[in-house]
């Protein structure tokens, strides 16, 4: 995802027109893309989404199948997300094994997951210390416009909630709803020249300078940050970053339910 390069002249046309406060697309600095989503489309899993953000899609499934919790974490299910980009999705995408790109977005997502408690592991556990749910997310990205890293989380978010824990297919008791918390929801911010905008496409993501991923809760407390691009970020500029993202999440959690 970084290795795109983008003219000088479509460069100079993204940064001047931020000096204006304005963006290519129309949208002001703090503006998200239209988000549109399904869930359940997936009938082999145990729960799916599909997110499209702007001109930005991907598909999310989650399989549940019943495994030996870990050692540290006897009473506890276990959470494994997965991310992959396909070359169908764009032109710089290889076949093959997950590359940095791939392995970066798996773990911020599952970071955002993890760290806000999203899922109550506690009510994953089927006999403690021997047997638990093993919660699988898989992510396919199939059209890529840029900013990933949100529309990844929210169709990873979606699909936890769309989940279902399938115990009378494992001869376990009853089926019941994911435990699910709260709705954890990642706001990216880009640093092109002095400006910060949110959301980025594809052309602004690959001429930012900085990137900065943050995950709030239901509350707006923060979960999980990430930060990429060879770039600096202020203390100022994260304080406005923080800021957006919690309003932004708030945002989004009315658009998603």
């Amino acid at each position: 995802m970084s290795s795109e390069i983008i003219s000088e002249i479509r460069r100079d046309y993204i940064v001047n027109l931020l000096k204006e406060g304005k963006r290519a697309d129309g949208r002001g600095v703090a503006d998200i893309r239209d988000i549109k989503f399904e869930v359940g489309l997936i009938e082999s899993a145990d729960g799916s989404a599909k997110v499209s953000l702007g001109e930005t899609t991907v598909i999310a499934g989650v399989k549940i199948i019943p495994g030996t919790p870990f050692p540290d974490t006897p009473n506890s299910g276990v959470l494994t997300t997965g991310a992959e980009l396909i070359p169908m999705a764009h032109a710089s995408f290889e076949s093959g094994p997950p590359g940095e790109d791939a392995i970066e977005l798996a773990r911020v997502v599952d970071r955002g997951i993890r760290e806000s408690g999203m899922i109550d592991v506690s009510k994953l556990c089927i006999t403690p210390g021997q047997e638990v749910w093993m919660c699988y997310i898989d992510i396919y990205v199939i059209d890529y416009c840029g900013n990933l890293f949100d529309a990844c989380n929210l169709a990873a978010v979606l699909a936890i909630k769309n989940a279902i824990v399938p115990a009378e297919q494992y001869g376990k008791g009853e089926n019941y709803p994911m435990p699910v918390t709260c709705t954890p929801i990642s706001v990216t911010a880009a640093k092109i020249g002095k400006d910060l905008i949110l959301d980025p496409n594809f052309d602004e993501e690959h001429i930012a300078s900085a990137r900065l991923t943050i995950a709030t809760d239901d509350d707006g407390n923060f979960r999980a940050m990430q930060k990429g691009g060879q770039g600096s970020i202020t203390l100022d500029e994260l304080s406005s970053c923080l800021d957006m993202a919690v309003e932004t999440g708030i945002k989004i959690r009315k658009i998603i339910g």
